[in-house]
């Protein structure tokens, strides 16, 4: 008797995927059937994604394709879904907004520059992601924007960071709101400290109080635990849209 796969043959567009939380999401979905395109953004990423396309077609049971962009610029998104389409048809199934840059600048040493970068990546790139996917996504289609508890809590030295994960998070209640009457669902996920190099560039005096008020093993999250969760959001669950799950072990419980 065959198992069902519901992943089986879809196509996903994974953002920021060389490593961490991206490359963990992009081979769990992968290892469950679907072909996954994978974006990253430097040369020096370009042996991680080689690394995980060949652990991806190891499976047997998918493909991955990695594309070389600036999410930054206004052009990628469009770049990224016709490499998409050329790779796996003209149908895109799932979108996980995952790319994503960090800073420890405090209020006082914001420029508009370094605002501009931050935003133009977390929040612009996620909405131009969308409006490039949406004329090949297949209803009912399943989009996931990678928030942080850093959008409701607040932290020194992450303030551009964390407004820019609050505005992911209200776009993600508005995408629902103006994509579900076809059974679309958006949805954000909401990590804390999870290991991964973004998680290094945190001050430790942040972190460490994060992981002895984690009620689940008073530990930082693993890549895959996140992975775990997205698999959830975008394989059924089709009655939860508009919402941010924290994945936090229970860090933050909102």
């Amino acid at each position: 008797m065959s198992t069902y796969r519901p992943l089986e043959g879809k196509v996903a567009i994974v953002t920021g995927a060389s490593r961490g939380i991206g490359a963990a999401i992009a081979y769990d979905l992968a290892s469950h059937g679907t072909h996954v395109a994978l974006t990253y953004s430097s040369d020096r990423s370009r042996a991680g994604v080689d690394e995980l396309i060949s652990r991806i077609k190891s499976t047997g049971s998918s493909s991955a394709i990695g594309i070389q962009c600036d999410l930054g610029s206004t052009s990628a998104p469009s770049q990224i879904v016709s490499a998409t389409t050329d790779a796996f048809g003209p149908n895109i199934d799932i979108l996980i907004n995952n790319a994503a840059a960090i800073s420890g600048l405090k209020a006082h040493e914001i420029t508009p520059e370094h605002f501009d970068q931050i935003f133009h990546l977390n929040v612009r790139a996620p909405l131009l992601m969308l409006q490039a996917v949406l004329p090949h996504l297949r209803r009912p289609g399943r989009i996931v924007n990678v928030s942080s508890i850093g959008a409701r809590a607040g932290f020194p030295g992450v303030g551009t960071y964390s407004a820019s994960k609050a505005a992911l998070e209200g776009y993600t209640r508005s995408w629902a709101a103006e994509l579900g009457s076809d059974g679309t669902t958006v949805n954000a996920i909401a990590p804390g400290p999870v290991r991964s190099e973004m998680l290094d560039k945190v001050d430790k005096e942040i972190v460490g109080p994060q992981l002895k008020a984690t009620p689940v093993q008073q530990r930082e999250g693993t890549p895959e635990d996140i992975a775990e969760i997205v698999r959830g959001l975008v394989t059924g669950m089709g009655w939860i849209s508009g919402q941010t799950i924290c994945t936090s072990g229970g860090y933050a419980m909102y």
